[in-house]
This record gives C-alpha cells, sequence and structure tokens, in this order.
C-alpha cells in the first residue's frame, strides 16, 4: 500500500511539471509598449516623472503579474530609467492594462532625451526588463521588449 501511495504521488508530480512545461511552451510574451510619460515635479538636481506602461495578453486567460523589472533606453544606447515594480497588476486574456512606473531623473541621465525632443521633437526609446505573471497553467518569469518613439505632441508610438 505505502509503494502504491508513492508511485500515486510521483505520478502526480510528473503530471504536474508535465503541464506546467506544456503551459510555459503555451505561454505567449506579453507585449509592452511606453504609453505617455508625465512630469510630476522638477527640481535642483533633477525630477520625478510618471512613466505609462501598456501592457497587452496575447493569452486566452487572465494574466496575474506580481513583479516587473523594467529598463527604459533612449536614443541609441542612453540609459534613461531602471527599476521594479512590485505592485501586483491584472491583465485580462486578450486585453491591455496600463502601469504607471514611478521615475526619479537626473539632469545628467535626462539631457539625451532632451536633447534629441529639442532637435526632432520626439525621443526614440527601447524599453525591457522582465515580468513575473501567475497564470492558470502555472508561474513564470519571462522577458519583454518593445521599441518606439514618444513625440511631445502625440505620444507614444510602437515601431
Amino acid at each position: 500500500m505505502r509503494r502504491l501511495m508513492l508511485g500515486a504521488a510521483t505520478a502526480a508530480i510528473a503530471v504536474v511539471a508535465g503541464c506546467s512545461a506544456l503551459g510555459k511552451q503555451a505561454f505567449q510574451q506579453p507585449i509592452v509598449h511606453l504609453q505617455d510619460v508625465r512630469v510630476n515635479g522638477v527640481g535642483l538636481t533633477g525630477g520625478n516623472l510618471d512613466v505609462k506602461l501598456s501592457v497587452y495578453n496575447p493569452n486566452g486567460y487572465r494574466m496575474d503579474a506580481t513583479r516587473m523589472t523594467y529598463n527604459v533606453m533612449v536614443g541609441d544606447s542612453v540609459r534613461f530609467a531602471t527599476g521594479t515594480v512590485d505592485s501586483r497588476f491584472t491583465v485580462n486574456s486578450n486585453d491591455s492594462s496600463v502601469v504607471t512606473v514611478p521615475v526619479s531623473f537626473t539632469y545628467l541621465g535626462i539631457g539625451a532625451a532632451g536633447r534629441q525632443l529639442l532637435n526632432t521633437g520626439g525621443v526614440n526609446y527601447h524599453v525591457n526588463g522582465d515580468v513575473t505573471v501567475g497564470t492558470v497553467v502555472g508561474n513564470f518569469t519571462v522577458p519583454y521588449s518593445a521599441i518606439g518613439r514618444f513625440n511631445a505632441l502625440t505620444g507614444a508610438s510602437r515601431q
């Protein structure tokens, strides 16, 4: 009887692990892009922004994110902001949700973006990182990456 119980437990673990592996293969990465940037305050050495990222869930089931890291680059290679959002957010199946990321900046770090904005009216950006999600098929930490252009008049657009 003990051997039968041990065999059943081993089989159950194998089935759960197999379902998780199949679920991870079927999981489609969320699509993230910069939606908007709002200046909250400016001081002598820098300021604060709210960066709004739109997160699209292409899967047929709800995605509960528990953690999201981000790295925002402007121009070709200037790091604008990095950080982590540990607040939980939900994105329904085949739907989008906006995540607001508070970002502190220094004038030194924003110089390249400001020059590009003044010269061309917009800023090319690249945002990447990873998001930890809980789904009906398991928990995953998956990378995301998007490029686009933020225009001072019309907001952000994907490329």
